[in-house]
């Protein structure tokens, strides 16, 4: 082993799909702090970094491969006093690989392409991607340096070839997309292979929110021992930095924060980035005084500041009192615009319009979901007239089940809590109080109703919530049978009831607006299930 030190910048960005020169210009910004700021020798940047993660077809766009070839050529030539890893897409003939290129002072001296290519999950690699088969390994500071990516350090196979070739120290590129518990899980998978291969491992990871995925960074290191010596923070990006020397390796070590603290602040993340991207100027939200609604508030005024949230109050014959009052409250605690547009003209002008056709039958969801649309309609005028995106305000538990009108409350661009269960509503609604409290605690402590008819409780039609979650959990994310969640002691009416609703609303779900993952398996891109199916009790 070399007695110099050699200091490694791990390069956490948030880079937007398909902006190829303000990617670039994010890479030379890292390496010139990296450079200058740290004295680093080497600084490290995301899987795909160039491009942006996931592309998914528009790799197939005919003038991409020479943009990016352009780009490399700007970056091998603006690149200086430092060593560079760049994660881009490779194209060879016909094949797209997934690679990383070593750049130093105007030479290329190294490249990887991708090994494993995971197609589960969110993940489409094989859609698109060829495999490598070779390791590489570069001489930097005296030590031997490995590069792999992403799913590499997942499969044995890689970081064995790498170390077989001569690594010291493995600089594996990511883009890993958060769910809650994902943390944990690749910090102990660091820990076995920099033990099981004798190296010292860093794992640099995107932050950002891309569509329904949101990255929450948290790159780090471990040493050959597999103890953790280096963790960047969440949803953070910057420019980390780790130190290996012949005594010791070093390097900040954030904390690591509680659940609550890291869902609410990947649905900032990912919704501050959603309607910055995507060009909107704010947000527009149906206040309705629950629970689901006002999280929803709070997470897009701290994502773009209240001065950029509108609050709508659209209250009917059903609504109480104290849920406009409550909406109007919550959005002046947030410096939220806030106004209240009454549905009853319309609703009534509806129903009446629909008489001839309705009859003398009796009143039933249709009236219901009428005012919902009449909602929904509402926002998407404004949003058509002030620019605004709606922000959909609905959770996991409803769409799992269908509790929601479609061309109704699921209007919207952007669905904040889509993958947020309704016991984890109250759960981040009372989390966020702690940072100020600015969801009225009435709201939170309200049993749950659509105020869709009088005396309305959500209780009407479903499970109680703490019943219901765990058996969609069970259901959708485990993939469990009705036998085995019975088995793990719910009622079997419940169960049936709740399987039933997941199937027969897959047609709602395939409609529904996108939303950040956060849990292991969030309906969209995570779990597709056909609309037209028949599958029983499996």
């Amino acid at each position: 082993m070399s007695d110099e030190s050699l200091r490694v910048a791990m390069a956490q960005l948030n880079v937007w799909v398909g902006d190829i020169d303000g990617n670039a210009r994010q890479i030379i910004e890292a390496a010139e702090t990296a450079r200058d700021r740290d004295g680093a020798d080497i600084v490290v940047t995301p899987e795909l970094a160039l491009l942006g993660y996931p592309p998914d077809d528009l790799l197939l766009r005919r003038g991409l491969p020479a943009a990016i070839n352009a780009a490399l050529e700007h970056l091998t030539r603006e690149l200086s006093g430092i060593t560079v890893v760049i994660g881009y897409p490779e194209y060879e003939g016909d094949a797209i690989y997934n690679a990383a290129l070593v750049v130093r002072d105007g030479e290329r001296i190294g490249h990887y392409r991708k090994q494993c290519l995971p197609n589960y999950g969110v993940f489409d690699d094989r859609r698109h991607y060829v495999p490598g088969d070779s390791a590489c390994v570069f001489e930097l500071a005296g030590r031997q340096v490995g590069v792999t990516i992403c799913e590499d350090l997942w499969e044995e196979g890689p970081t064995a070839q790498a170390a077989a070739a001569g690594a010291e120290i493995l600089v594996n590129l990511n883009a890993s997309p958060f769910h809650v518990d994902k943390q944990s899980e690749r910090e102990t998978l660091l820990a076995e292979r920099a033990r099981a291969h004798h190296l010292a491992i860093c794992y640099i990871n995107s932050v950002g929110g891309q569509d329904e995925l949101v990255f929450d960074g948290r790159s780090c290191a471990v040493d050959a021992t597999g103890r953790i010596i280096a963790r960047a923070p969440a949803f953070e990006a910057g420019v980390f930095q780790v130190e290996w020397s012949p005594a010791q390796a070093r390097g900040d070590i954030a904390e690591l924060p509680c659940p609550e603290a890291l869902i609410y602040d990947a649905l900032v993340r990912a919704t501050r980035d959603y309607v910055d991207r995507n060009g909107f100027p704010g947000a527009l939200i149906g206040s309705s005084g629950g629970i689901d609604s006002a999280l929803a508030l709070a997470v897009a005024a701290d994502a773009l500041g209240g001065d950029r949230v509108w609050a709508v109050s659209m209250p009917s014959r059903y609504t109480a009192d104290i849920s406009n009052v409550d909406a109007a409250d919550q959005a002046k605690r947030m410096g939220a615009r806030y106004d209240e547009v009454p549905i009853e003209k319309g609703f009534a002008a509806l129903l009446e319009t629909l008489g001839p056709i309705f009859g003398d039958r009796a009143p039933d969801t249709a009236e219901e979901n009428l005012q919902s649309r009449i909602r929904g309609a509402l926002l998407m005028s404004m949003s058509n007239k002030f620019g605004h995106v709606v922000l959909a305000t609905g959770n996991k538990s409803e769409m799992a089940v269908g509790y929601a009108t479609l061309y109704g409350d699921m209007c919207g661009g952007f669905a904040p809590l889509k993958d947020v269960y309704k016991t984890w509503v109250y759960r981040l609604a009372k989390f966020r109080n702690t940072r100020s409290e600015v969801i009225p605690e009435r709201v939170i402590t309200r049993p749950p109703s659509a105020e869709l008819r009088a005396d309305q409780a959500d209780t009407d039609t479903l499970p109680e919530y703490d019943v219901l979650d765990p058996i969609i959990e069970a259901y959708v994310e485990d993939g469990a049978s009705i036998e085995d969640i019975v088995g793990r002691g719910f009622a079997e009416d419940d169960v049936r009831q709740a399987a039933g609703l997941i199937r027969r609303n897959e047609y709602k779900r395939r409609q529904a607006a996108p939303g950040p993952k956060v849990t292991h398996r969030a309906f969209g891109r995570d779990r597709r299930y056909p609309i037209t199916a028949v599958y029983g009790d499996l």
